[in-house]
């Protein structure tokens, strides 16, 4: 039922209630009902469908209300997001292109392999840099299936993420969503992304797998892979700096965050809570 039509029942139901029971106290109740107690009955029956059908009507005028606001909202979200992709498209994206350019003229016009090797590493970087935006206009364009609300699992939010590593990847998650605090999980997220997306640019993985647990005492969640892994030295090179604001963010709620090497795997560790080592 609409919200209009629950509106315009909730007017006329009293007024018509009250008008049938005159009708009826008038046509049939005057030989067995005196004049005040059909009085007293008058708003004793307004009382009765009061509590019975007004209020499933108000508590349907509630829920549909609520339905209505709530899809205002994703609306606005929606709308916002294609605005976004469509100023980091024209934007962003277009001034990377045009920088890429630029940088293939300038590797032609030097022939001294030093130059060459530094436009090289920058071409390399303004091309990751490149990749990351076009894929966020891509995750911005989304489009949520019919019946998708924005209340998804962080689990399904992850597994939409295993393509970012560019290899098989095995979602292991027994973590629930009660443990992280839903102004805290945009935050994880990106992590989680970043930490896939260095896998897919830099590991040279065949297999990767994500692990997650958590209790009402702290979580971990476990990015690992089969890659080559990585020196100290090669994070501090231009164009890194994805692993450092991973860093920072952990750091700014609160939380753990590792990259280690252990038995030819890279793990890639975040924990939050009061977890135990």
């Amino acid at each position: 039922m609409s919200y209009t039509k629950i509106k315009w029942i909730i007017l006329f139901l009293p007024t018509v209630t009250i008008g049938l029971w005159e009708y009826i106290r008038h046509q049939f109740l005057m030989p067995y009902l005196s004049m005040e107690v059909g009085n007293w009955l008058s708003p004793v029956i307004i009382y009765v469908v009061s509590v019975t059908l007004l209020r499933q009507l108000f508590d349907m005028l509630e829920n549909t209300r609520a339905a209505l606001d709530q899809e205002r909202i994703v609306k606005g979200k929606l709308e916002e997001r294609q605005l976004l992709a469509g100023e980091l498209h024209d934007g962003v994206a277009q001034s990377l292109f045009l920088l890429g350019v630029k940088l293939d003229r300038a590797k032609r016009m030097y022939d001294d392999p030093q130059v060459q090797e530094t436009l090289n590493d920058i071409s390399r970087t303004v091309s990751e840099a490149n990749h990351d935006v076009r894929q966020a206009i891509a995750d911005l364009k989304h489009v949520p299936r019919s019946g998708e609300t924005e209340e998804v699992s962080l689990a399904y939010r992850v597994w939409e993420m295993i393509p970012l590593a560019g290899v098989q990847t095995q979602l292991d998650w027994k973590l629930d969503d009660q443990y992280i605090q839903p102004e805290e999980q945009a935050e994880l997220l990106a992590c989680i992304r970043e930490g896939l997306l260095n896998i897919h640019k830099h590991a040279r993985a065949s297999q990767v797998w994500i692990h997650s647990e958590g209790n009402p005492t702290g979580w971990q969640i476990v990015i690992e892979d089969d890659g080559e892994g990585f020196h100290e030295q090669s994070l501090q090179l231009p164009g890194r700096f994805g692993l450092k604001i991973t860093a920072e963010r952990a750091q700014w709620r609160g939380w753990t965050f590792a990259l280690q090497r252990e038995q030819e795997r890279t793990l890639f560790i975040i924990k939050g809570g009061q977890h135990d080592e």
